[in-house]
Order: structure tokens, then sequence, then C-alpha cells
């Protein structure tokens, strides 16, 4: 019996033991941020792009400027103080622990909403009221509108995490995204609700949402959507033109057919910088949404094939850095903003080379506004302050 018993406390002994050392392997290992250097490839795309997007405003814009306002500098001018703007904002968000964002993102997105409700206090501009304006100062609340829907569904789907799968989880944030299209609709700015709605449901995919929701929700959404396109008469005009721009070469079918045109002649290789001829007065307002077009006509192929092979290489480093960010927010952030990259870049060219009916939509980095370039660079800053953390298993014994 001495015997059995001195067995029983040995075996004891050896479980606590066990047990211990269980305990101190879970306390003295720690899982800990650490902050390096910013994703140098990535930060490199950006300033070269956003040079070669100065380079265009400036040769795009100079006829139409000399024209409408006897100063060939007039946009190119503003362009580059707004972007001398956006690259004190990127370096802010590199700097700034993006993290806090989590934290902000409620009452972001509580100031995004009061801004967009803000807009109809204002006297409209070309028939929609989409700018806050204060003398020469006007701010467009849906480009931070484009930022506030990502950190809120950032923040939220990280906490969320499977639990999205569950459609009235799920309800909750087509809620949010339906009071936001909905005051972009008033406006009306439809393209920046194809954006954001784009971004969405990307996001909510990533983070595990089922496929057949939506494809339940896309029985009603398409039809409402069809409805809300085809209320104004401008967009059906847009449409009829869509299928053919010649039954109204002077009227809407103006646009697109001047930007095939400059795509056209461009060739293989391109008039060379400043040599566009459509430009001079041809593509309307060459400097915004029909930028690209001058890019090939002036470029080439050549020339386009390389600025898209940057955005691509942008979109795939903006991909690595989700994949390898610190936590769930982090990824769920960057996903969103290079989401909101890609889609408005596929939605821009595709307007340009008459894929798609015709609706404003800039290119990023390229075509001029200021508010649109500020918040860009921003966001540019916060994909590169997730770049800076790493995860690393330390021992603090």
């Amino acid at each position: 019996m001495p015997g059995k018993k001195q067995k029983g406390s040995a075996a004891k002994t050896q479980k606590t033991k066990h047990v211990s050392g269980y305990r101190r392997s879970e306390y003295m290992e720690q899982k800990v941020f650490r902050k390096g250097g910013i994703d140098v490839g990535f930060l490199t795309v950006v300033i070269v792009l956003l040079v070669l997007g100065l380079l265009m405003v400036f040769s795009a814009s100079y006829p139409s400027a000399n024209y409408n306002f006897g100063d060939g500098l007039y946009f190119i001018r503003r362009q580059a103080i707004w972007a001398l703007i956006g690259v004190a904002a990127m370096i802010f968000t590199i700097r700034f622990d993006y993290r806090m964002y989590k934290k902000l993102a409620v009452p972001i997105a509580l100031v995004t909403l009061f801004l967009l409700a803000a807009v109809f206090l204002f006297p409209a501009v070309k028939g929609a009221r989409r700018w806050i304006g204060f003398g020469s100062f006007s701010f467009q609340p849906s480009e931070m509108a484009k930022i506030a829907v990502i950190i809120y569904f950032a923040a939220g789907l990280s906490n969320t995490k499977e639990k999205i799968r569950d459609i009235r989880i799920l309800a909750r944030y087509w809620g949010m995204l339906l009071i936001v299209l909905g005051l972009l609709i008033l406006e009306p700015h439809f393209s920046v609700c194809l954006i954001i709605g784009f971004v969405a449901v990307i996001m909510l995919l990533v983070a595990g949402a089922r496929v057949r929701h939506f494809a339940v929700a896309s029985l009603v959404a398409v039809p409402v959507v069809i409805a809300v396109a085809t209320r104004a008469s401008y967009r059906m005009d847009r449409l009829r033109v869509f299928w053919d721009p010649f039954i109204d070469k002077q009227g809407d079918g103006w646009q697109i057919i001047q930007s095939l045109y400059a795509i056209g002649s461009g060739g293989i290789f391109g008039l060379g910088f400043g040599n566009s001829r459509q430009k001079y007065m041809y593509v309307s307002e060459p400097q915004n949404d029909f930028i690209f077009a001058i890019v090939c006509e002036e470029l080439g192929m050549v020339g386009a094939f390389v600025i898209i092979a940057l955005f691509g290489i942008l979109i795939w480093r903006g991909i690595k850095i989700a994949m390898n960010a610190p936590d769930a927010f982090g990824s769920l952030l960057v996903t969103g903003i290079i989401s909101l990259i890609g889609v408005q870049t596929f939605l821009n060219i595709a307007v340009v080379t008459k894929m798609i009916p015709t609706t404003g939509i800039s290119l990023p980095f390229f075509s001029a506004g200021g508010s649109s370039l500020v918040f860009l660079m921003a966001a540019m800053g916060m994909v590169l302050n997730v770049s800076r953390f790493k995860t690393q298993i330390v021992d603090i014994r």
C-alpha cells in the first residue's frame, strides 16, 4: 500500500510539472506588433503614377484652360497644389497608427453622413448637388464617403468575423450601405454609388459572407438599380447612344466618338507627349474623366499598357500588404482601398473605351480634381502604414 501511495504521488507531481510547463510556455511567449519600414515598392508606384498624372493633366488641359480661362496653366497649377496637399496627407496617414481608425470608424461615418446631407444646402452645379463650397474652395463629400465606408466596414467585419455568414448580421451592413447610396442618388452621383457598391461587396465576400445571400439580394437590387438608372432622361440617352454613338454624334454621342478617335489615332507608339489633336476642344474637358483617351493618343498602346501595368503592380503590392497585415482590421482596410483603386480604374477605362455606357468616373492619380486626389493620397498612406506593422512572437522571460 505504501508503494501505491508513493506511485500516485509521483504521478501527481509529474502532472503538476506538465501543467506548470504549459503555463510557462503560454505566458513566456507573446505576440507583439513590431513597427518597421514601409513597402518601398508600393510607395514607388504611387509616386510614379502621381508624377505621370500631373504630366498628363498639364498636357491634356492646356488648350481648354487657355480657351476658357486665358491661362494654359490654370488646371495644372491647381492640380499641383492639390498634389502637394495630398502628399502631406499621405505623410500624415503613414505616421498615424492605422489601428486608431477602428476606434474612430463610427464618428467618421457619422460626419460623412452629415456632410452628404449638407450638400443639399448649397446651390446645384450643372444640375447636381455634390459640392460643399466656400468662396473658391469646394469639396466633394462623396470622395470622403468612399474611404469612410471602407473604414466602417473594416472595423465592423474585423469584429464580426464568421458571424457575417448569418444573413441577419449581413443585413446590418446592407442597411448602412443603403443609407449612403440613398444620399448619393439624391445628389445625384450614380457613378460613386456603383464604385462604393462594388467595393462593399468585395469586402463582404472577402470577410466570409455567403455568395448565395448576395444572389438572393440581387433579385431585389438589380431591378432597383435598373429603375434608378432609367428614371433620369439623361441616363436613358446615354444608354441609347452607347449602342450607337453616331445616332446623335453632335450631342450625347460626341464625347465617346471623340474618345475613340483619340485612342485610334494614337496607334502603337502615340503621337508624342503634348501632340494630341483631340484635346483641342474635341474631347470635352479632357483633363477629367476622359484623360485616358489623351494618354492613348499621345503615348499610344505601349504607353497605355505601361500605365495599366503600373496600376496592376500597385494592386498586386496592395494585396500582398493585405495578406501580411498583422490583424483582420488592417487586412480588410487595405483590401477595401485596393479594391477601390481597382474598381475605379477598370470602370474609367471601360467608359473611355466604350465597354460600358458613359458615366462620370475619374481615373485615379490622373483625372484633375482636388478632393479625389487628396483622399486618394491619404488612402495610400493608410496602406503604407499597415505595411509598417508586423507581428512577431517574442520570449518575455
